[in-house]
């Protein structure tokens, strides 16, 4: 049956809380994030197509898709076989995971996904800001950093993220259902870093 047939049952869009130490080695990989990313701006996609897309080779791509099916993070979208056979994302929202976990093995494991994800957010973010200069004048005009600091209670820091995600949230069944995305649309990457000032002050 076709995926986008009406008589198929509807996707999950909640975010999934992924916090067993397997899923989430599995998951710390640069190839398996490749792929889930390149999914969620096109799918379904076989192994050779992805392989286009994150240029890897398509050997490479069929592997690491075969392991996502495995800890359920991508699946069959029906039809084909072999590097031919297409995979879209279980979850089309994507994921979250735990900072930090009461399981130390559960802690270390989320530790190393968190660097590798955040590694490569903000290398895509140097990269970006570098090439600016190179995008038409439309796109560079919302293509912008911005800093700076808020004295907050506790209670009003956690208010603030519950509105700041809310507000990154408002376009999220896009990413589920491209049907829903306007022509002329285009991904635009948008990151959200709140901590601590003094998290990061010098030791000692």
């Amino acid at each position: 049956m076709s995926i986008n047939d009406a008589a198929d049952p509807p996707r999950p869009v909640r975010l999934p809380r992924i916090d067993d130490p397997p899923t989430l080695r599995a998951l710390a990989h640069p190839i398996r994030l490749a792929l889930l990313e390149a999914l969620g701006r096109r799918e379904p996609l076989t192994a050779t197509q992805a392989a286009e897309l994150i240029g890897e080779t398509p050997s490479a791509c069929s592997f690491h898709l075969r392991m996502l099916a495995k800890y359920g993070l991508v699946e069959d979208a029906g039809g084909g076989q072999g590097r031919r056979h297409p995979w879209r994302r279980a979850y089309p929202a994507g994921f979250e995971f735990p900072a930090a976990d009461a399981d130390q093995r559960t802690s270390l494991a989320a530790q190393a996904l968190s660097d590798l994800v955040w590694g490569r957010y903000l290398d895509r973010a140097r990269t970006a800001m570098a090439r600016r200069s190179q995008l038409s004048a439309d796109w560079q005009a919302i293509s912008n950093a911005a800093q700076t600091v808020a004295y907050v209670t506790q209670d009003e820091a956690e208010r603030l993220g519950a509105d700041l995600q809310a507000l990154l949230a408002r376009y999220q069944d896009r990413l589920a259902d491209p049907s829903l995305r306007p022509d002329g649309s285009l991904p635009l990457e948008l990151l959200l870093f709140t901590y601590p000032l003094d998290a990061v002050a010098p030791e000692g």
